[in-house]
């Protein structure tokens, strides 16, 4: 689902935005996130990089290895691709990841694009707490 835009996604969107006209298209995601953290950092915005996902099943706290890219103020997940094309599943990884950390808002950003915002994706879930 589409999301509407707080103040605080404002912000991050922006974020993003100014790396992306820095250093452009291209670079491998740990360098859009080495950047993007910088920016969030320079801004004052709080977050949280690589946070483990756990996956719970039939009740019992698993460690798979699943990690995001980011969460920013403990209330909205950001993963970061640098891909041709984003496709459903990088659409589906956000949905899931966002149900089994339950937050609600997540952006999809890919920086390998000419202009970020059509290598943006705001998901908003309904019902989480």
């Amino acid at each position: 689902m589409l999301a509407q835009s707080s103040p605080l996604v404002r912000e991050v969107i922006g974020s993003a935005i100014d790396v992306h006209r820095a250093i452009g298209p291209g670079l491998l995601e740990s360098a859009y996130e080495k950047c993007f953290s910088y920016e969030l950092a320079a801004r004052d915005i709080e977050f949280q990089r690589q946070v483990p996902v756990p996956v719970v099943y039939k009740g019992v706290r698993l460690d798979c290895g699943y990690r995001v890219d980011l969460v920013i103020d403990g209330e909205i997940l950001v993963e970061i691709k640098s891909v041709e094309h984003i496709l459903p599943i990088h659409a589906a990884q956000v949905l899931t990841y966002l149900k089994l950390l339950k937050l609600r808002q997540g952006l999809l950003i890919n920086f390998n694009v000419c202009r970020l915002t059509e290598g943006l994706r705001n998901f908003l879930l309904s019902g989480q707490s």
